[in-house]
């Protein structure tokens, strides 16, 4: 394999991990032909973040969820998910009940 082969077969990715308060990229040239999971193990975040699981957090690539078992192309955006500290619909019934209770204190 020549040297120009092998420099057309990398593709530059990110791997991307947000928390509350700050946003994690790794910037990294991978070969063409690894998983998503094979980029995440080589791209360092694992060890900077070991409250990271893959066997639990979701992955996508641009907001699309993907299995680990994927392959990514040219400057695609792995994304390492956090999981929901709460239910969506129960903080949504919470707020209109809070604020259904709101206009009948200001109704009276």
């Amino acid at each position: 394999m020549t040297e120009q082969t092998s420099a057309n077969s990398l593709i530059h990715v990110e791997v991307v991990y947000a928390l509350p308060h700050e946003q994690k990229v790794f910037e990294l040239a991978v070969s063409e032909d690894l998983t998503v999971q094979e980029i995440i193990e080589q791209s360092g975040v694992l060890a900077n973040y070991p409250e990271i699981d893959l066997a639990k957090n979701k992955v996508g690539v641009f907001s699309r969820n993907v299995k680990l078992d994927s392959t990514v192309r040219d400057k695609d955006r792995i994304e390492i998910y956090r999981p929901l500290l709460a239910d969506p619909k129960e903080i949504r019934r919470k707020r209109a009940e809070q604020a259904k209770a709101e206009q009948a204190k200001n109704k009276a």
